[in-house]
């Protein structure tokens, strides 16, 4: 399977979560609700970790790429899920979803300032479709 189905596939799993987590959050408090989600990622890498990861690679990293890794990790899994969570228990899974989904702008952005990523007209129509979508959500 190529990127692209796999990105494909992804779509749709991370499409249908926000729909699952919804339904969870509806007699539970946003905190709680993380905690048992982590508890889930919790189970899923302890069988990664004993079945998919070799020892070796574990070994083989270095520190800032340790830490770079982590930082993002605690970002997205935590402090953005923190966010997300809150804001899906209050607001419209169809609006809050989209918006909070908008992080490629955020990435196209930063991939520009700090990467040296090429400008292309069609990040920039993409973009500009993001953009569009955040402002006629609100």
């Amino acid at each position: 399977m190529n990127y692209y189905w796999l990105a494909i596939l992804t779509s749709v799993i991370w499409g249908i979560a926000p729909i699952l987590e919804k339904l969870g959050l509806s007699k539970v408090e946003p905190l709680t609700g993380l905690f048992y989600r982590s508890l889930a990622v919790l189970l899923g890498l302890i069988f990664l970790g004993f079945f998919m990861v070799k020892p070796q690679e574990l070994r083989n990293v270095d520190l800032r790429s340790i830490g770079l890794i982590m930082a993002g990790g605690f970002l997205a899994s935590f402090v953005a899920q923190v966010l997300f969570y809150h804001s899906l228990k209050i607001g419209d899974v169809s609006k809050v979803v989209p918006i909070s989904g908008s992080y490629p702008l955020v990435a196209f952005i930063l991939g520009v300032i700090l990467l040296g990523e090429a400008i292309t007209p069609a990040k920039i129509a993409g973009c500009l479709c993001v953009i569009l979508g955040i402002w006629l959500l609100k």
